[in-house]
């Protein structure tokens, strides 16, 4: 695990300076404290920080391949490449260290640019290939390691984070308008864009090639299309088969994530993912299993009850720490400026402080992402059924009966409580399923988040499709229905976007490496293979993998309804949040700014403060943005390092 960075003079004559590389991964040592390394030849220069995990002695990057001609720097892991290096050796390829990464440079060798497709992993990379003069990017095929990459006049750069990126001379710090735009709508800024104008993302799954001054990008991997029928999905030989491949595939799949050289666990939060997480642990390392976890004192909040069975049932070696509003608002500020962009999802907190908690004592954690999306997990998929009934029933009426009761509804702080939920219901019907979902996964509609924009914003950016990601990725998405669709769609923007962004850029901010088995992509091509009433059977979320799964789990934790990884950040902004939110929204400070427009603002906070709405999300939303803009006027005033 570590931070990679890099970049090509777009002048070859012009040698690159291994200064500016050398500042480049300093900002990131965060992700890679154990060691740096660099390649500088003539305009090209690739630098690393790292997290040593795998191969602690001779696993030192930049790595090359026998004559040098080829080299490499990763950011992740490579779960099959034991498997891969005998092969490759077994070809006549000389290997100098035992890492995973040396297996990259004898595999592009081998296969050229097809050799992302061989690996199982979590990663980011970049390869220079001299004989070819090539810079080769490739990123894991769900998203798992971030990859940030400019290309300006002077130079292609690129980075782990985009703190990295702006640590170059030639690339500016300026904020994208449609960006800032576009992360109100979603709480965060959708691939391939970021926040700030002229830096991209590389997408999941692709493949991007630096050659004669110009950059392309390909894709190696998609979602693969439904592979078996409707029938079958309820009982019966079918189902029991599947069920067996769900267990075997995840058992496998966390089986070679428990390949290390440094203490490892998990993180249990006792639903039915990390539960299964534990469970495939168990059998694959018993009596060695370390979980660590959160509570809450707030009810509505807390599993710890849930969790503390989980590890008894199981054996684990639990850890568990109590979480406090103070030791979570504490860390905020210094967070904001850690994940580089502005990012709207609360439970960062948490999961920063478990991070951080459990690197004091394991270097490496398993954790539970993907189920939800793969597997149709969240209430959000449930309301779309009841959407479809909702919007039947004539407009007239839903405006004058219906709509008035919601909006009358007692306003409640709790976590997911029933007028929340009745609201955010009500304010995406009427909406294309891929906005309606969005709508309620986010904090503004397009609309609102225009309205609460300066007017010297509000004019220009009228006429741009804020849902333009979304529309895409439901028009290509693999699947015959609209639940498989929206599913293809939430794994290729919230999951990827907002939700591995979070747990990369928390856990890294920490320097512990989180490993996903859910998101192993056979496991992956395996479930997306599945009709979607397998994983949403009525309004049972997760059907197929509740059942798959429940041989192997406490009674009652298949059955479990999900409560989510969330924070009080209601009750926060009436309590301890209310100086700060009132500071950092304050009319004359958003005046100066010149982004938002006061009134729209003032009016989101009196009718939270006074209970008339709960306004969490669109105030959290607005204040990560606030966070950010303070470190983004740091980071312009930065002395960047010169060649």
């Amino acid at each position: 695990m570590c931070g990679i960075a890099g970049y090509i003079n777009t002048d070859r004559t012009r040698p690159a300076a291994i200064e500016v590389v050398r500042s480049m991964t300093a900002a990131l040592t965060h992700r890679g404290p154990d060691d740096e390394g660099f390649f500088v030849q003539g305009g090209v220069a690739l630098g690393m920080r790292r997290l040593a995990i795998i191969d602690l002695e001779t696993g030192r990057q930049p790595i090359s391949n026998e004559d040098g001609t080829i080299w490499v720097v990763f950011n992740g892991e490579v779960y099959n490449y034991l498997s891969l290096r005998e092969d490759l050796i077994s070809r006549g390829h000389q290997f100098r260290t035992r890492s995973d990464t040396e297996v990259l440079v004898h595999l592009y060798e081998e296969r050229g640019d097809d050799f992302v497709t061989a690996i199982n992993a979590m990663a980011a990379l970049a390869l220079w290939d001299s004989r070819r003069q090539r810079l080769v990017l490739a990123r894991d095929r769900l998203g798992k390691k971030p990859l940030h990459y400019a290309l300006t006049s002077e130079a292609f750069v690129f980075g782990s984070e985009i703190k990295s990126l702006l640590r170059h001379p030639a690339v500016a710090a300026e904020i994208d308008h449609g960006s800032l735009a576009r992360y109100l709508v979603h709480e965060y800024v959708p691939c391939p864009r970021t926040i700030y104008r002229g830096i991209l993302k590389l997408r999941p799954g692709h493949l991007g090639v630096f050659e004669g001054g110009r950059f392309s990008e390909r894709p190696y991997w998609d979602v693969p299309a439904q592979q078996r029928p409707e029938r079958g999905g309820g009982a019966g030989e079918t189902a029991a088969r599947v069920e067996e491949q769900i267990r075997q595939t995840l058992l496998e799949a966390v089986r070679c994530r428990l390949m290390s050289d440094v203490p490892l666990g998990v993180f249990l939060s006792g639903g039915i993912d990390s539960t299964s997480i534990v469970a495939c642990m168990s059998r694959a390392a018993p009596g060695s299993v370390r979980s660590f976890s959160v509570s809450f004192k707030e009810p509505s909040f807390d599993e710890s009850a849930h969790l503390r069975r989980v590890a008894q049932y199981f054996g684990t070696q639990p850890a568990e720490r109590l979480l406090d509003p103070g030791a979570l608002l504490d860390v905020l500020p210094g967070l904001v400026s850690t994940i580089d962009e502005p990012l709207g999802d609360a439970s960062i907190l948490p999961t920063y402080l478990l991070s951080r908690f459990t690197r004091e004592k394991v270097k490496v954690a398993l954790s539970g992402e993907g189920g939800d999306e793969l597997l149709a997990g969240y209430p959000t998929y449930q309301a779309h059924r009841l959407a479809r009934v909702y919007e039947r029933i004539p407009a007239a009426l839903r405006a004058a009966v219906i709509e008035p009761v919601v909006r009358r509804l007692p306003v409640s702080r709790s976590n997911i409580s029933l007028d929340f939920k009745a609201r955010r219901f009500i304010s995406g019907a009427g909406h294309p399923p891929e906005i309606r979902n969005q709508i309620w996964l986010g904090s503004f509609s397009g609309p609102e988040a225009l309205s609460i924009l300066s007017r010297e914003l509000r004019e220009p950016l009228a006429t741009i499709d804020l849902f333009d990601e979304a529309r895409r990725h439901m028009e290509r998405a693999p699947a015959p229905d609209v639940l498989g669709k929206l599913l293809y769609v939430d794994l290729k923007m919230y999951l990827q976007d907002c939700i591995l962004v979070k747990v990369d850029r928390a856990s890294m901010a920490c320097s512990l490496e989180v490993r996903a088995p859910i998101l192993d992509y056979r496991f992956v091509e395996l479930v997306a293979g599945l009709p979607s009433s397998w994983k949403l059977r009525g309004m049972t979320t997760k059907h197929v993998f509740k059942r798959a799964m429940e041989p192997w789990l406490p009674a009652g934790i298949a059955g479990r309804s999900k409560k989510g990884f969330g924070v009080p950040v209601a009750e926060w902004l009436r309590g301890p949040l209310r100086g700060m939110m009132l500071d950092l929204l304050a009319p004359a400070r958003l005046k100066r700014q010149g982004i938002l427009e006061p009134a729209a603002v003032t009016g989101l906070v009196q009718d939270h403060l006074e209970g008339r709405r709960d306004n969490r999300k669109p105030i959290w939303t607005l204040l990560m943005m606030q966070l950010w803009m303070e470190n983004w006027g740091r980071v312009r005033t930065r002395e960047a390092v010169t060649a």
